[in-house]
């Protein structure tokens, strides 16, 4: 896949919000931390906008993020906060000025859909990232947040991290993709849908219950996603909870589980997700992946 121009000091990064909404205060304090590191920012009118639980309305979403993608002086869209929204928008986007200027896409979350599309139809990288939330003062010299801006410029991007007793050991080679884990499964057969094959599949969640991290996997499964990987990285699984009748496995037993009939390498314990230490990840780039019973090593190839 092909990436866009790396930042560079005086590089512009609009922000916007096309899902949910987050506070006006949250935006201006990233926005202090990105301009102290020598980049211009655009802010677009849905940054502090409210509309119910989103930011804006529909038109008002879809109108700021295309502005973003057309203007020619944006080189890289973070976006504001996931949450939901985004699958109302995706199909009244028109990217072919963003082809024609291709800029990088950062976030995660809700924003899966958008870099999950970006990545099948126009085969670009797109940067799995923190969003205005993360910019806190205490995350401000964190090895995390910096990994945004080595990312952003064309650094060197390595990853270890601790092994887990449900990790299955290999080494493996590929284009890592993937994200959220329900987006993964709701953008299954349409036009936003990821292709695994020959791929490092990484996913994430949040809030879910117990049986459906199941079914999750078990459509992603059906749908042949799971049986042509390079390798699973399973990266946060937070406030997830159970049914008053107990599912009966952990969440590590259900996504391995639903891997079982497959050899390649398995791990767990990725920094990246809904959790406060959460790494910046070149999705559609070519990684090497190394998982041992002392540690797993992910690392950027290109």
């Amino acid at each position: 896949m092909i990436h866009p121009p790396y930042l560079k000091q005086g590089s512009t990064i609009g922000i916007t919000c096309p899902s949910s909404y987050i506070p006006m205060e949250r935006i201006q304090y990233a926005t202090s931390v990105l301009e102290s590191k020598g980049y211009k920012i655009l802010l677009g009118k849905t940054c502090g906008t409210q509309f119910n639980y989103f930011a804006g309305t529909d038109e008002e979403r879809t109108a700021d993020l295309q502005s973003m993608l057309d203007n020619p002086n944006v080189d890289a869209i973070l976006m504001g906060r996931g949450g939901y929204g985004m699958g109302r928008v995706i199909d009244k986007l028109d990217f072919t000025a963003f082809q024609n200027k291709p800029k990088w896409v950062c976030g995660f979350s809700d924003i899966i859909i958008l870099q999950n599309h970006i990545q099948a139809n126009f085969n670009m990288q797109v940067l799995h990232s923190p969003m205005c939330n993360a910019y806190k003062e205490e995350h401000l010299n964190s090895a995390h947040l910096q990994s945004f801006f080595d990312a952003i410029s064309g650094q060197p991007l390595r990853y270890e991290f601790p092994e887990s007793p449900y990790n299955r050991t290999g080494n493996a080679e590929g284009i890592i993709t993937g994200g959220n884990l329900a987006i993964l499964a709701h953008v299954t057969g349409s036009n936003s849908e990821v292709d695994t094959t020959d791929k490092i599949l990484f996913i994430e969640d949040i809030g879910e219950v117990l049986y459906n991290i199941d079914r999750l996997m078990i459509n992603l499964k059906r749908a042949g996603k799971l049986d042509k990987l390079k390798a699973l990285v399973v990266g946060g699984l937070t406030d997830l909870t159970d049914t008053d009748r107990p599912f009966g496995k952990t969440v590590e037993d259900i996504i391995l589980d639903n891997v079982k009939e497959y050899d390649y390498p398995v791990c767990f314990n990725f920094p990246v997700g809904h959790i406060d230490i959460n790494y910046t990840v070149r999705l559609g780039a070519q990684h090497g992946l190394s998982v041992t019973s002392e540690k797993s090593v992910l690392e950027l190839k290109q």
